[in-house]
């Protein structure tokens, strides 16, 4: 927040992973770096102003239902238009990406979210 942000105050920045690792979203100091970005995003900060998070990697089928409702509450803070979906590389332990899809499917989110979620283009792919 304090350096990078507004050294890229006209770039796009992407925060993967929800700031976590993955896969799954078990990480607290993660979470916590998340929830500092989440409020600024709730403040306006304008620093926050081209910033952008993924959820590649980070729901997993064994994610609890605990787990899930952080995510959810971390995706709301910050807003669907801010979220980008993808999946890490198909090879490993990784997911497939039909796989990855149907795993964040199982998110409670709703229709219109995903649907919102689904279709948001990353600005440096535009």
């Amino acid at each position: 927040m304090e350096q990078l942000l507004p050294a890229a105050a006209d770039v796009p920045v992407q925060v993967a992973h929800l700031a976590g690792s993955g896969p799954g979203y078990d990480d607290p100091p993660a979470d916590s770096a998340m929830a500092v970005l989440a409020r600024a995003v709730q403040k306006k900060d304008p620093r926050t102003g081209r910033l952008w998070f993924d959820v590649a990697g980070v729901v997993d089928r064994n994610i609890t239902p605990e787990q899930a409702a952080l995510m959810v509450k971390r995706i709301r803070q910050v807003g669907v238009d801010r979220i980008l979906y993808g999946s890490d590389a198909a090879a490993g332990p990784n997911l497939r990406p039909r796989e990855a899809w149907a795993a964040f499917r199982r998110l409670p989110l709703t229709e219109r979210e995903f649907e919102k979620i689904a279709t948001n283009v990353a600005p440096y792919l535009r």
